[in-house]
């Protein structure tokens, strides 16, 4: 029998024998093939589906939070880095280039950055400078190349607060920008 008349057929059949989507119980083709064992919408009823969609959506905050607490401690161990000496191409513990700031910091709290700061810039998802959020990261940029990465902290009396690592004879400090020509990335 072709497929096409076997489904007319089988539909026929439900509507004949007053059966309802909601309790017909059809596992999709794939997950019987595959061995998958997520529960099937066709399979469950409406209250068991609500219930499994409150619990991925509990999930989803849970995972969401631990992203928030890790960036937040990203954050504070760059701040708890503020004194020590600038040294180009250092990542820590007691000396930092700007890029070994954000590196060290980040793969403290678990992320698996990239070294230095154009490579960071493009293993981040560009954020609009108003959406970014205390742990995203600021890239500043000349002739479209990335020179210098820090650390947002959030906006003081309108403007960007950062921690970095400025430069020669400096030490890692929290300052403001002093040029607009950075843009902002994040890892959410």
């Amino acid at each position: 029998m072709p497929l096409r008349r076997l489904a007319r057929s089988f539909a026929l059949t439900i509507i004949t024998l007053g059966v309802t989507a909601s309790t017909l119980a059809v596992a999709p083709a794939h997950a019987v093939e595959q061995g998958d064992d997520r529960p099937s919408a066709f399979a469950m009823s409406e209250s068991q589906f609500k219930k499994y969609e409150q619990s991925a959506a509990a999930r989803r905050q849970r995972a969401a939070q631990r992203f928030e607490a890790r960036l937040q401690s990203a954050k504070q161990t760059a701040l708890s880095q503020r004194g020590d000496v600038y040294s180009y191409g250092a990542a820590g513990p007691n000396a930092f280039d700007c890029s070994g700031l954000v590196y060290y910091s980040y793969r403290r709290a678990g992320f698996d950055v990239p070294r230095t700061s154009g490579a960071q810039a493009a293993f981040t998802h560009r954020v609009a400078k108003q959406d970014m959020r205390p742990g995203d990261l600021m890239f500043f940029h000349a002739g479209g190349a990335v020179y210098h990465a820090a650390i947002f902290l959030g906006f003081q009396n309108g403007h960007a607060m950062m921690v970095h690592s400025p430069g020669s004879g400096r030490r890692v400090t929290v300052a403001a920008p002093w040029t607009s020509s950075w843009f902002g990335g994040t890892l959410r």
